[in-house]
Protein backbone atom coordinates (compact mmCIF):
# COMPACT_ATOMS: atom_id res chain seq x y z
CA UNK A 1 0.00 0.00 0.00
CA UNK A 2 0.80 3.44 -0.70
CA UNK A 3 -0.17 5.96 2.07
CA UNK A 4 -0.32 9.31 2.40
CA UNK A 5 -0.56 11.44 5.51
CA UNK A 6 -2.11 14.78 5.39
CA UNK A 7 -0.09 16.92 8.10
CA UNK A 8 3.29 18.20 9.50
CA UNK A 9 4.02 18.23 12.95
CA UNK A 10 5.24 15.49 16.04
CA UNK A 11 1.55 13.74 15.64
CA UNK A 12 2.16 12.95 12.12
CA UNK A 13 5.58 11.72 12.47
CA UNK A 14 4.55 9.14 15.44
CA UNK A 15 1.84 8.03 13.14
CA UNK A 16 4.14 7.67 10.46
CA UNK A 17 6.80 5.73 12.51
CA UNK A 18 3.89 3.33 13.55
CA UNK A 19 2.55 3.42 9.83
CA UNK A 20 6.61 2.38 8.36
CA UNK A 21 6.21 -0.81 11.10
CA UNK A 22 3.48 -2.22 9.18
CA UNK A 23 4.25 -5.27 6.60
CA UNK A 24 1.23 -3.96 4.05
CA UNK A 25 2.69 -1.09 3.47
CA UNK A 26 5.26 0.04 0.51
CA UNK A 27 5.75 3.82 0.60
CA UNK A 28 4.68 6.74 2.50
CA UNK A 29 4.06 10.18 1.59
CA UNK A 30 3.38 12.88 3.59
CA UNK A 31 1.78 16.81 2.93
CA UNK A 32 3.56 19.16 4.11
CA UNK A 33 5.68 17.33 6.59
CA UNK A 34 8.68 18.69 7.67
CA UNK A 35 12.53 17.93 8.21
CA UNK A 36 12.91 15.25 10.39
CA UNK A 37 9.76 13.57 8.66
CA UNK A 38 11.43 13.91 5.04
CA UNK A 39 13.74 11.00 6.94
CA UNK A 40 10.93 8.68 6.50
CA UNK A 41 8.38 9.63 4.12
CA UNK A 42 8.56 11.73 0.67
CA UNK A 43 6.89 15.06 1.56
CA UNK A 44 5.31 17.25 -1.00
CA UNK A 45 4.72 20.93 0.05
CA UNK A 46 1.25 21.01 -0.08
CA UNK A 47 -0.77 22.47 3.15
CA UNK A 48 -2.84 20.59 4.98
CA UNK A 49 -5.54 22.59 5.17
CA UNK A 50 -5.99 23.03 1.31
CA UNK A 51 -8.60 20.47 0.39
CA UNK A 52 -8.49 20.13 -3.53
CA UNK A 53 -4.37 20.06 -3.19
CA UNK A 54 -4.06 17.10 -1.25
CA UNK A 55 -6.97 15.55 -3.12
CA UNK A 56 -4.92 16.27 -6.17
CA UNK A 57 -1.78 15.31 -4.73
CA UNK A 58 -3.96 11.02 -3.49
CA UNK A 59 -4.84 11.43 -7.10
CA UNK A 60 -1.21 12.39 -8.30
CA UNK A 61 0.70 9.75 -5.99
CA UNK A 62 -2.20 7.19 -6.43
CA UNK A 63 -2.52 6.71 -2.59
CA UNK A 64 -4.51 3.55 -1.58
CA UNK A 65 -5.56 5.01 1.50
CA UNK A 66 -5.20 8.74 3.41
CA UNK A 67 -4.79 9.47 6.86
CA UNK A 68 -6.14 12.89 8.32
CA UNK A 69 -4.43 13.73 11.31
CA UNK A 70 -5.14 17.58 12.20
CA UNK A 71 -8.08 19.30 13.24
CA UNK A 72 -8.50 21.92 10.84
CA UNK A 73 -8.89 19.84 7.67
CA UNK A 74 -10.70 17.53 9.31
CA UNK A 75 -13.49 20.43 10.38
CA UNK A 76 -13.76 21.93 7.22
CA UNK A 77 -14.52 18.38 5.21
CA UNK A 78 -11.00 16.70 3.66
CA UNK A 79 -12.31 13.29 4.44
CA UNK A 80 -15.49 13.82 2.78
CA UNK A 81 -13.86 15.29 -0.16
CA UNK A 82 -11.36 12.45 -0.58
CA UNK A 83 -14.05 10.28 -0.08
CA UNK A 84 -16.05 11.52 -3.18
CA UNK A 85 -12.87 10.41 -5.16
CA UNK A 86 -12.98 6.99 -3.80
CA UNK A 87 -10.11 7.42 -1.55
CA UNK A 88 -10.35 5.21 1.76
CA UNK A 89 -9.14 7.65 4.56
CA UNK A 90 -8.76 7.79 7.82
CA UNK A 91 -10.81 10.41 9.69
CA UNK A 92 -13.71 11.80 10.96
CA UNK A 93 -16.34 13.68 8.10
CA UNK A 94 -17.12 17.41 8.82
CA UNK A 95 -20.55 16.70 10.40
CA UNK A 96 -18.58 14.58 12.86
CA UNK A 97 -15.66 16.48 13.57
CA UNK A 98 -17.88 19.22 14.76
CA UNK A 99 -17.81 17.46 18.01
CA UNK A 100 -14.00 19.63 18.61
CA UNK A 101 -15.08 22.25 15.62
CA UNK A 102 -17.40 23.68 18.00
CA UNK A 103 -17.37 23.70 21.78
CA UNK A 104 -20.92 24.95 22.17
CA UNK A 105 -22.04 22.41 20.01
CA UNK A 106 -19.77 19.05 22.22
CA UNK A 107 -21.48 21.09 25.51
CA UNK A 108 -25.28 20.73 24.15
CA UNK A 109 -24.55 17.16 23.04
CA UNK A 110 -23.47 16.35 26.61
CA UNK A 111 -26.67 18.30 27.89
CA UNK A 112 -28.59 16.57 25.45
CA UNK A 113 -27.54 13.33 26.54
CA UNK A 114 -27.10 12.88 29.85
CA UNK A 115 -22.86 13.01 29.47
CA UNK A 116 -20.95 13.89 32.53
CA UNK A 117 -19.67 17.43 32.26
CA UNK A 118 -18.79 20.67 33.79
CA UNK A 119 -22.06 23.05 34.40
CA UNK A 120 -21.96 25.58 31.64
CA UNK A 121 -23.28 28.62 29.54
CA UNK A 122 -22.91 29.75 26.19
CA UNK A 123 -22.65 33.46 25.23
CA UNK A 124 -22.48 35.06 21.72
CA UNK A 125 -21.20 38.53 23.43
CA UNK A 126 -19.34 40.03 25.91
CA UNK A 127 -21.38 42.28 27.62
CA UNK A 128 -23.40 38.92 28.58
CA UNK A 129 -20.83 36.92 29.22
CA UNK A 130 -18.80 39.49 31.49
CA UNK A 131 -22.21 40.31 33.54
CA UNK A 132 -22.91 36.35 34.17
CA UNK A 133 -19.32 35.91 35.62
CA UNK A 134 -19.55 38.77 37.41
CA UNK A 135 -23.03 37.55 38.97
CA UNK A 136 -21.70 33.98 39.61
CA UNK A 137 -18.47 35.09 41.50
CA UNK A 138 -16.91 32.11 41.79
CA UNK A 139 -13.40 31.87 40.34
CA UNK A 140 -11.15 30.17 38.80
CA UNK A 141 -13.89 29.85 35.70
CA UNK A 142 -13.09 28.16 32.64
CA UNK A 143 -14.31 30.77 29.57
CA UNK A 144 -13.62 28.63 26.07
CA UNK A 145 -13.63 30.25 22.86
CA UNK A 146 -16.18 28.07 20.59
CA UNK A 147 -14.09 27.00 17.40
CA UNK A 148 -10.67 25.37 16.27
CA UNK A 149 -7.65 27.71 18.44
CA UNK A 150 -4.33 25.70 17.76
CA UNK A 151 -5.05 24.28 21.41
CA UNK A 152 -5.35 27.32 22.94
CA UNK A 153 -8.92 28.79 23.02
CA UNK A 154 -9.35 28.03 27.30
CA UNK A 155 -8.43 30.29 29.86
CA UNK A 156 -8.76 30.01 33.45
CA UNK A 157 -9.20 33.40 34.88
CA UNK A 158 -8.41 33.53 39.00
CA UNK A 159 -10.42 36.79 38.81
CA UNK A 160 -13.31 38.77 37.89
CA UNK A 161 -10.79 41.04 36.45
CA UNK A 162 -8.46 38.55 34.84
CA UNK A 163 -12.30 36.87 33.44
CA UNK A 164 -13.57 40.27 31.77
CA UNK A 165 -10.06 40.83 29.91
CA UNK A 166 -10.21 37.52 28.67
CA UNK A 167 -13.66 37.36 27.24
CA UNK A 168 -12.96 41.20 25.89
CA UNK A 169 -10.04 39.46 24.33
CA UNK A 170 -11.85 36.63 22.81
CA UNK A 171 -15.00 38.18 21.59
CA UNK A 172 -13.84 41.91 21.09
CA UNK A 173 -9.92 41.96 20.27
CA UNK A 174 -11.03 38.26 17.95
CA UNK A 175 -7.86 36.87 19.47
CA UNK A 176 -8.46 33.61 17.88
CA UNK A 177 -10.69 34.96 14.79
CA UNK A 178 -13.90 34.02 14.29
CA UNK A 179 -13.83 31.08 16.88
CA UNK A 180 -14.05 33.79 19.50
CA UNK A 181 -17.65 34.40 17.91
CA UNK A 182 -19.21 32.79 20.74
CA UNK A 183 -17.86 31.32 24.01
CA UNK A 184 -18.66 28.89 26.57
CA UNK A 185 -18.26 29.85 30.31
CA UNK A 186 -18.35 26.87 32.85
CA UNK A 187 -17.58 25.41 36.36
CA UNK A 188 -13.80 25.19 37.14
CA UNK A 189 -13.30 21.15 37.84
CA UNK A 190 -11.32 19.37 39.99
CA UNK A 191 -9.27 16.64 40.16
CA UNK A 192 -6.66 14.55 38.07
CA UNK A 193 -6.59 15.43 34.24
CA UNK A 194 -6.79 12.21 31.89
CA UNK A 195 -6.09 11.82 28.15
CA UNK A 196 -8.00 8.93 26.25
CA UNK A 197 -7.56 8.31 23.00
CA UNK A 198 -10.34 6.09 21.24
CA UNK A 199 -10.27 4.20 17.95
CA UNK A 200 -13.70 3.83 16.65
CA UNK A 201 -16.01 2.93 13.99
CA UNK A 202 -19.42 4.18 14.83
CA UNK A 203 -20.57 1.09 16.28
CA UNK A 204 -17.30 0.20 18.84
CA UNK A 205 -15.48 1.81 20.62
CA UNK A 206 -11.88 0.24 21.54
CA UNK A 207 -9.47 3.16 23.95
CA UNK A 208 -6.36 3.46 23.74
CA UNK A 209 -3.91 2.85 26.73
CA UNK A 210 -3.97 6.12 28.80
CA UNK A 211 -1.64 9.14 29.15
CA UNK A 212 -0.94 12.16 31.17
CA UNK A 213 -0.02 15.65 29.20
CA UNK A 214 1.92 18.60 30.64
CA UNK A 215 0.19 21.74 29.27
CA UNK A 216 2.08 24.53 30.96
CA UNK A 217 5.38 26.16 29.74
CA UNK A 218 7.00 25.83 32.83
CA UNK A 219 8.25 23.22 35.79
CA UNK A 220 5.67 22.94 38.80
CA UNK A 221 2.77 23.45 35.85
CA UNK A 222 3.44 27.18 35.72
CA UNK A 223 3.54 29.79 33.10
CA UNK A 224 1.78 29.91 29.69
CA UNK A 225 -0.60 26.92 28.31
CA UNK A 226 1.49 25.33 25.36
CA UNK A 227 0.41 22.80 22.92
CA UNK A 228 1.85 20.36 25.60
CA UNK A 229 5.28 20.01 26.89
CA UNK A 230 5.49 16.29 27.34
CA UNK A 231 3.60 13.12 28.15
CA UNK A 232 3.90 9.98 29.71
CA UNK A 233 1.46 6.53 29.34
CA UNK A 234 0.19 5.24 31.64
CA UNK A 235 -1.60 7.89 33.77
CA UNK A 236 -1.91 6.25 36.84
CA UNK A 237 -5.32 7.87 37.95
CA UNK A 238 -7.02 5.79 35.20
CA UNK A 239 -7.54 2.46 36.91
CA UNK A 240 -9.65 -0.17 35.75
CA UNK A 241 -12.31 0.90 37.65
CA UNK A 242 -12.18 4.55 36.05
CA UNK A 243 -11.59 3.17 32.86
CA UNK A 244 -14.93 0.74 33.03
CA UNK A 245 -17.44 4.05 34.40
CA UNK A 246 -15.94 6.02 31.30
CA UNK A 247 -16.67 3.28 28.58
CA UNK A 248 -20.25 2.96 30.60
CA UNK A 249 -20.72 7.08 31.27
CA UNK A 250 -18.99 8.58 28.41
CA UNK A 251 -17.42 6.88 25.72
CA UNK A 252 -20.12 4.52 24.18
CA UNK A 253 -22.89 7.43 25.06
CA UNK A 254 -20.98 9.69 23.28
CA UNK A 255 -20.64 7.43 20.15
CA UNK A 256 -24.63 6.54 20.26
CA UNK A 257 -25.78 10.17 20.64
CA UNK A 258 -23.38 11.49 17.66
CA UNK A 259 -24.95 8.46 15.51
CA UNK A 260 -28.54 9.72 16.88
CA UNK A 261 -27.86 13.17 16.14
CA UNK A 262 -26.70 11.52 12.37
CA UNK A 263 -23.44 12.25 12.55
CA UNK A 264 -21.27 9.02 12.78
CA UNK A 265 -18.29 9.73 14.29
CA UNK A 266 -15.53 7.21 12.31
CA UNK A 267 -11.99 7.81 13.29
CA UNK A 268 -9.99 8.82 16.61
CA UNK A 269 -11.88 10.68 19.19
CA UNK A 270 -9.92 12.28 22.01
CA UNK A 271 -11.86 12.43 25.45
CA UNK A 272 -9.94 14.99 27.42
CA UNK A 273 -11.21 13.86 31.45
CA UNK A 274 -10.69 15.58 34.89
CA UNK A 275 -11.38 12.57 37.34
CA UNK A 276 -13.41 14.67 39.66
CA UNK A 277 -14.88 13.79 43.38
CA UNK A 278 -18.33 13.25 41.57
CA UNK A 279 -16.54 10.69 39.10
CA UNK A 280 -15.05 11.01 35.52
CA UNK A 281 -16.54 14.32 33.74
CA UNK A 282 -15.38 15.20 29.91
CA UNK A 283 -13.75 18.76 29.80
CA UNK A 284 -13.21 18.18 25.75
CA UNK A 285 -13.54 16.35 22.68
CA UNK A 286 -10.58 16.33 19.98
CA UNK A 287 -11.78 14.92 16.82
CA UNK A 288 -8.62 13.16 16.02
CA UNK A 289 -4.97 12.01 17.49
CA UNK A 290 -4.01 14.70 20.74
CA UNK A 291 -0.61 16.18 19.99
CA UNK A 292 1.71 14.78 22.37
CA UNK A 293 -0.32 12.41 23.35
CA UNK A 294 -0.13 10.09 20.18
CA UNK A 295 4.00 10.30 20.74
CA UNK A 296 3.69 7.94 24.16
CA UNK A 297 0.71 5.87 23.24
CA UNK A 298 1.31 4.75 19.51
CA UNK A 299 5.10 3.87 20.60
CA UNK A 300 3.13 1.30 22.79
CA UNK A 301 0.44 0.00 19.83
CA UNK A 302 1.54 -4.05 18.90
CA UNK A 303 -1.15 -4.55 16.89
CA UNK A 304 -0.56 -3.55 13.00
CA UNK A 305 -2.07 0.23 12.74
CA UNK A 306 -3.18 -0.57 9.20
CA UNK A 307 -5.43 -3.56 10.13
CA UNK A 308 -6.76 -0.86 12.82
CA UNK A 309 -7.44 1.94 9.99
CA UNK A 310 -9.00 -1.00 7.43
CA UNK A 311 -11.15 -2.14 10.00
CA UNK A 312 -12.88 1.41 10.61
CA UNK A 313 -13.06 2.07 7.33
CA UNK A 314 -14.90 -1.09 7.00
CA UNK A 315 -16.37 -0.83 10.25
CA UNK A 316 -15.47 -4.25 11.47
CA UNK A 317 -13.61 -3.08 14.51
CA UNK A 318 -15.36 -5.29 16.73
CA UNK A 319 -13.54 -8.07 15.11
CA UNK A 320 -9.73 -7.06 15.73
CA UNK A 321 -8.20 -7.47 19.10
CA UNK A 322 -6.08 -4.74 20.07
CA UNK A 323 -2.56 -5.37 22.00
CA UNK A 324 -0.44 -3.04 23.93
CA UNK A 325 2.68 -3.26 25.75
CA UNK A 326 2.95 -3.59 28.88
CA UNK A 327 5.96 -0.74 28.78
CA UNK A 328 5.64 2.78 30.25
CA UNK A 329 6.46 5.41 27.86
CA UNK A 330 7.58 9.24 28.49
CA UNK A 331 7.83 12.39 25.63
CA UNK A 332 9.59 15.25 26.30
CA UNK A 333 9.52 18.49 24.14
CA UNK A 334 11.82 20.46 23.32
CA UNK A 335 10.62 23.87 22.29
CA UNK A 336 12.20 26.90 21.35
CA UNK A 337 13.28 29.56 23.50
CA UNK A 338 10.13 32.31 24.16
CA UNK A 339 7.53 29.33 23.30
CA UNK A 340 4.62 29.87 23.19
CA UNK A 341 5.33 33.56 22.87
CA UNK A 342 7.57 34.78 19.97
CA UNK A 343 10.96 32.88 19.57
CA UNK A 344 13.09 32.69 16.48
CA UNK A 345 13.49 30.11 14.03
CA UNK A 346 16.13 28.26 12.02
CA UNK A 347 18.76 27.56 14.67
CA UNK A 348 20.86 24.59 13.48
CA UNK A 349 20.18 21.42 15.65
CA UNK A 350 23.33 19.54 17.24
CA UNK A 351 23.51 16.15 18.70
CA UNK A 352 21.03 14.03 15.76
CA UNK A 353 22.16 11.57 13.31
CA UNK A 354 19.44 11.23 10.39
CA UNK A 355 16.83 12.98 12.74
CA UNK A 356 17.39 10.50 15.41
CA UNK A 357 18.98 9.49 18.86
CA UNK A 358 20.39 6.21 20.18
CA UNK A 359 18.24 4.86 22.38
CA UNK A 360 14.93 6.83 21.74
CA UNK A 361 12.50 7.79 19.23
CA UNK A 362 12.65 11.36 18.07
CA UNK A 363 9.55 13.09 17.18
CA UNK A 364 10.17 16.18 15.19
CA UNK A 365 6.91 18.81 15.36
CA UNK A 366 8.99 22.49 14.04
CA UNK A 367 11.98 21.20 12.12
CA UNK A 368 13.25 21.79 8.61
CA UNK A 369 16.09 20.82 6.13
CA UNK A 370 18.48 24.11 5.15
CA UNK A 371 21.05 22.98 2.80
CA UNK A 372 20.81 19.15 4.37
CA UNK A 373 21.07 20.91 7.90
CA UNK A 374 18.35 20.18 10.66
CA UNK A 375 17.01 23.66 12.17
CA UNK A 376 14.21 24.81 14.02
CA UNK A 377 10.75 25.83 12.31
CA UNK A 378 8.50 25.75 14.97
CA UNK A 379 7.39 26.23 18.73
CA UNK A 380 7.23 22.78 20.03
CA UNK A 381 10.62 21.66 18.18
CA UNK A 382 11.14 17.83 18.79
CA UNK A 383 9.66 15.26 21.33
CA UNK A 384 11.99 12.76 22.73
CA UNK A 385 10.76 9.53 23.68
CA UNK A 386 11.20 6.48 25.26
CA UNK A 387 9.86 3.12 26.32
CA UNK A 388 10.76 1.28 29.58
CA UNK A 389 9.93 -1.39 31.64
CA UNK A 390 8.65 1.00 34.17
CA UNK A 391 8.11 5.11 34.31
CA UNK A 392 11.19 6.36 35.76
CA UNK A 393 12.93 4.21 33.35
CA UNK A 394 11.47 5.25 30.51
CA UNK A 395 12.04 8.90 31.61
CA UNK A 396 15.67 8.70 32.44
CA UNK A 397 15.98 7.59 28.84
CA UNK A 398 14.53 10.43 27.58
CA UNK A 399 16.14 12.99 29.53
CA UNK A 400 19.77 11.73 28.85
CA UNK A 401 18.72 12.30 25.17
CA UNK A 402 17.67 16.01 25.72
CA UNK A 403 20.65 16.18 27.20
CA UNK A 404 22.94 15.22 23.96
CA UNK A 405 20.23 17.29 21.39
CA UNK A 406 21.18 20.88 21.15
CA UNK A 407 20.19 24.59 19.30
CA UNK A 408 20.33 27.49 20.54
CA UNK A 409 18.05 28.65 23.42
CA UNK A 410 16.45 25.41 23.95
CA UNK A 411 13.77 25.20 26.32
CA UNK A 412 12.47 22.30 28.32
CA UNK A 413 10.54 21.53 31.88
CA UNK A 414 12.68 19.29 33.82
CA UNK A 415 9.46 17.74 35.76
CA UNK A 416 7.67 15.95 32.96
CA UNK A 417 6.18 12.79 35.01
CA UNK A 418 6.62 13.77 38.73
CA UNK A 419 3.20 14.00 39.14
CA UNK A 420 2.20 10.52 37.67
CA UNK A 421 5.49 9.15 39.90
CA UNK A 422 4.20 11.13 42.50
CA UNK A 423 0.70 9.18 42.39
CA UNK A 424 2.83 5.75 43.10
CA UNK A 425 0.52 3.51 41.09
Amino acid sequence: MKVLVVGGGGREHALIRKIKESNKVTEIACCPGNGGISYDAECYPVSATDIDGVVNLAKEIKADFVVVAPDDPLVAGMVDALNAEGFPTFGPKANAAIIEGSKVFSKNLMLKYNIPTAEYKVFDNADDAIAYVKEKNEFPTVVKADGLALGKGVIIPESFEEAEAGIKEIMQDKIFGESGNNIVVEEFLTGPEVSVLAFTDGKCVKPMVSSMDHKRALDGDKGLNTGGMGTVSPNPYYTEDVAAECMEKIFMPTIEAMNAEGRTFKGCLYFGLMITPKGPKVIEYNCRFGDPETQVVLPRLKTDIMDIFEAINNETLSDLDIEWSDDACACVVIASGGYPKSYPKGLEITGLENGQCDGVIVYHAGTALNDNKLVTAGGRVLGVTALGSNLQEALDKSYKAVEKINFENKHFRKDIGQRALKAGR
